[in-house]
């Protein structure tokens, strides 16, 4: 099954700190801003705190990029939500989501970094993917019943996750990501949550359907070319179909 290409590949991912710092923020921030200032009532704002805080990031700046993003405090958000659609090299479908305060910037940024893929021109590739909701999340029993938390959370989907999957996930714990429909997150992951789960995503995203054909030379050379994407300042999500 297909995921956010970053999360299956964590031995790419090298950003430096004041990178992850930033990110983290826009990701609050646009936390903040779809589904309000409350982190309790925010699955996918708890998720980014939760990350937040184990990065270091201090508590002034997760108060700080709540607040820009609920309005609070006269520091309101003016980010864009844009989504890309593209190939990487070998004709690997990519979408990209990015918030941005210059959508010409980033457009323009955007032709630069996929100039030795295809972005855009040739229609949507939405189709090759799958909408949906995802919710990762770990519990401390290792044996717990997945397909249960599952059928119980309401979702439609599930899949074990372990730590080499996704370091997120701590060593000994049960792991899972479970699909929704796009309006399921929440219910799904405040389940999870109030039933012992620790949840690490909670968001909407996408998930190739099929997965093109590729040797080890391939394989690196559209992780170096996805890596670059991931580590613009704007791209906030990185979704390709790459096992």
């Amino acid at each position: 099954m297909g995921r956010q290409w970053l999360h299956a590949k964590p031995a790419l991912v090298n950003l430096k700190k004041g990178q992850v710092v930033q990110k983290l923020f826009k990701e609050m921030t646009v936390a903040a801003k779809l589904g309000g200032g409350d982190i309790d009532g925010n699955p996918r704002l708890h998720a980014a705190v939760e990350k937040a805080k184990k990065a270091s990031v201090t508590r002034d700046v997760i108060q700080r990029a709540i607040a820009k993003g609920a309005g609070i405090g006269g520091d309101s958000s003016n980010l864009e939500h844009v989504v890309y659609e593209g190939y990487a090299p070998h004709k690997v479908p990519v979408i990209v989501e990015v918030m941005t305060d210059n959508h010409n910037r980033s457009s323009s940024d955007m032709r630069v970094l996929f100039r030795s893929g295809h972005l855009g021109g040739g229609g949507s590739n939405k189709f090759l993917f799958d909408h949906v909701g995802i919710v990762e999340a770990h519990h401390p029993d290792p044996k717990a019943d997945l397909e249960a938390a599952a059928i119980e959370a309401s979702a439609n989907e599930f899949e074990a996750l372990t730590h080499a999957q996704n370091d997120d996930i701590p060593e000994g714990h049960a792991g899972a990501r479970f699909l929704t429909d796009r309006t399921g997150v929440h219910a799904t992951a405040t389940w999870l949550k109030n039933n012992g789960w620790s949840v690490i995503t909670a968001e909407l995203g996408y998930i190739a359907k099929t997965f093109p054909e590729l040797d080890e030379a391939a394989r690196a050379e559209v992780g170096e070319f996805l890596q670059a994407i991931e580590d613009y300042d704007d791209v906030q999500r990185v979704w390709a179909a790459v096992k």
